[in-house]
């Protein structure tokens, strides 16, 4: 094949304004590693083996790509076209993006790969750098790595393209079944990227149906919006032919739709291996000008109207994205600040370390006092309160919420008994046991005679009521522990999430271990403790109250019952089967019944009385318990202390060693710096570049 030097295309009239700007900035960030942090807009070339991609490629650039069917890319091949000014001479410059998981070794050794471009034998250049790639004499077959291709002169368009591997299902001596999953892995990596056009190249040599590129388009590009079919090969097509039929129909977008259509290429045929370009391009125009292929649109057919086709398409959805690609650049440039921001400076000395743990303990206990004292201003680290991440960071939410559950599940279930007044409510497999009045009394009952003292008939022993209510309030600890154990969980995350936000992984997770963990265990304890102290009184002592609301409690509840008696008296003394007649009742007869409503019975008095007393101070005694547990407990000896766990006193008071173990700076640490102070300048400068082309160009947002 005769060197690119000595091929000639013709000139490309249509070149769009400002396009030469649009796409050198957008090659200019993916050169310098932007697509690693942010998808940008780009035209990607998939295919099965052996559907023609070379033979496009080199149609498309003047350059002349290795076409044997046996698999020769292994990795991806970016292909930057430019037209140059009339009096420049063609230029080539070929390098190596590295692939993310690269060490920066590695990353070094590629950036230096400079092929010699002067016969730009393609070929060899590939070779070259599958061996500086490892895909070499190891089992390594594909990689992530890109072969970058840049070529300016007179005759380009203003392209770039992304050749991928072919796709292929069976394997052979040189490529196994596992290749071919790779190869997918990779192709539909790059199809599956919202900003990326794919040009899908279909052989018309080939049965449809047996071509896997379209099916892999259409299921990552459903509706067809942004991929470009390309019919290679059309004229291996037996004129007249049904395939031929079949590849025209599908041409005019009747058989797989895409919203860019589709294009036909006559790609080089054996025969015509050495011919110049200009030759091959007349070829392929004559072809096209007769037969069933002449009554298609000149826009589909051919090298040249393919190149103004791509350019325009690239062009466009650069323009179509633009104002999402400056948003996520933006977010990944803050990403990328507040991660460095949690690495620190570099710290190699004592000194360094501690003034790096002072910042740690300062930015931390601000967010933590701010999360208690629910001020949420810190977007950064609170978020949106819709998401699982900002909701459970919002500690004094977390703690309102808890607490007042807590409350609820108290007056719910913090009774062992509950006592009814009907026989049919009385059921004692619900939690709490219902028990009938009637039945509870009789248990009272027998607790007074056994614990009888010098009181007098019809009143009982004030311990009584201690007893009683001891036994009603025992579900009050295991409730408590319960929510206890789930503010504690709130309490690890939020501390967690908190030293996460703002010290590196390593320094975060010592911090965690030596520090953090140890100073939960430590107030986990001591609110045990206070819990034990603040149930003490309910669980062993006697009831203590000076508050009015005892004795209001109690009135009610007697007033109640004697209305109950009362009521019932007098319906059985109007309404029974003897009744009275209204007309003949007598104010004393009235009397008289009322008189009978008392209870006669002074161990059911005493009994009755004792009950009544005890869930008026239950129900006092409930809501003090409920506001200690919250204040004295949560909030004193827990809440209040969260701020000061790691304090600055706490820093200054470590030793030299320790400060070293906790904050001492690995190599990755390092590397780590370095990266990311390298990826906001490189985001930074093409945001800069980004946003002077979004000022000067029409976009149409999406």
């Amino acid at each position: 094949m005769k060197p690119a030097a000595a091929m000639k295309a013709e000139k490309i009239d249509l070149q769009f304004p400002g396009q030469r700007d649009v796409l050198d900035i957008v090659d200019s960030l993916r050169s310098q590693g932007i697509s690693q942090y942010v998808d940008l807009p780009q035209i990607v070339v998939c295919g099965d083996q052996s559907s023609g991609k070379s033979s496009v490629l080199e149609a498309i650039s003047g350059m002349a790509f290795p076409t044997q069917d046996a698999l020769c890319t292994r990795f991806a091949t970016e292909l930057v076209l430019r037209r140059s000014p009339s009096d420049k001479a063609q230029s080539v410059n070929v390098s190596i993006i590295a692939g993310s998981e690269r060490s920066q070794k590695e990353r070094d050794d590629l950036t230096a790969f400079s092929p010699d471009t002067e016969e730009l034998n393609m070929g060899n250049i590939i070779e070259e750098a599958k061996n500086l790639m490892g895909l070499k004499g190891t089992n390594k077959v594909f990689c992530t790595d890109i072969l970058r291709v840049e070529i300016s002169s007179t005759n380009q368009p203003h392209l770039t393209l992304v050749d991928l591997p072919g796709l292929f299902l069976s394997g052979n001596k040189e490529q196994t079944i596992e290749d071919s999953k790779l190869v997918e892995s990779l192709v539909l990596s790059y199809m599956e990227q919202p900003r990326s056009i794919i040009l899908a190249v279909v052989s018309a040599k080939s049965e449809f149906a047996l071509q896997q590129v379209t099916q892999r388009a259409r299921e990552r590009d459903p509706h067809g919006k942004r991929t470009l079919g390309l019919i290679t090969k059309p004229d291996t097509l037996d004129e007249g032919s049904e395939s031929e039929r079949a590849y025209y129909e599908l041409s005019q977008n009747k058989d797989v739709h895409f919203h860019l259509g589709w294009h036909v290429l006559r790609n080089r045929d054996f025969s015509t291996r050495d011919v110049s370009l200009a030759e091959r391009d007349a070829i392929e125009t004559t072809f096209f000008s007769k037969g069933i292929w002449a009554s298609l649109s000149p826009m589909q057919l051919g090298v040249d109207a393919l190149r103004k086709r791509l350019s325009q398409v690239l062009h466009n959805q650069i323009l179509t994205h633009l104002p999402r690609v400056l948003l996520d650049i933006r977010s990944e440039v803050a990403g990328a600040k507040t991660a460095l921001e949690k690495l620190g400076a570099a710290r190699a000395t004592p000194g360094e370390q501690r003034r790096y743990l002072l910042h740690v303990s300062n930015t931390f206990t601000a967010l933590i006092k701010a999360s208690v004292e629910g001020d949420y201003s810190n977007r950064l680290f609170f978020g949106d309160s819709s998401t699982g991440t900002g909701n459970r960071r919002r500690f004094r939410a977390q703690i309102q919420n808890t607490l007042t559950e807590f409350s609820k599940t108290m007056r719910a279930r913090g009774h062992s008994t509950t006592i009814v007044e009907s026989a049919e409510d009385a059921l004692e497999d619900t939690t709490p046991k219902a028990v009938h009045r009637a039945k509870f009394l009789e248990g009272v009952s027998d607790i007074i005679r056994i614990n009888r003292g010098r009181e007098l008939p019809g009143t009982f022993n004030p311990l009584i009521v201690g007893e009683l209510f001891s036994a009603q309030c025992q579900p009050w600890s295991e409730i408590s522990k319960s929510y206890i154990s789930q503010i504690f969980d709130s309490v690890r995350i939020v501390l967690l999430e908190a030293i996460e936000h703002v010290a590196d992984a390593d320094t975060a997770s010592r911090l965690a271990a030596e520090i953090l963990n140890p100073a939960t265990a430590t107030l986990e304890a001591g609110i045990s403790d206070k819990l034990t102290e603040l149930l003490r009184p309910h669980i062993e002592g006697h009831p203590i109250t000076y508050n009015h609301y005892l004795t209001e409690n109690l009135q009610k509840a007697q007033i109640a019952r004697h209305k109950a008696r009362i009521r019932e008296a007098l319906e059985g003394f109007f309404f029974s089967p003897s009744g009275q007649d209204l007309e003949s009742v007598v104010p004393a007869q009235i009397i008289s019944a009322i008189t009978k409503a008392t209870e006669p019975n002074m161990d059911n008095y005493a009994s009755m009385a004792a009950t009544e007393t005890m869930e008026a101070y239950y129900k006092v005694a409930l809501k003090n318990y409920v506001d200690d547990v919250s204040v004295l407990a949560v909030e004193n000896c827990l809440v209040q202390r969260l701020p000061e766990i790691i304090s600055t006193n706490a820093i200054c008071d470590l030793d030299d060693e320790d400060v070293c173990r906790l904050a001492g700076e690995s190599p990755e640490t390092s590397a780590e710096r370095v990266r990311l102070a390298e990826k906001i300048r490189v985001l930074e400068e093409g945001l800069e570049r980004l946003k002077r082309l979004n000022r000067n160009q029409p976009i149409c947002a999406t």
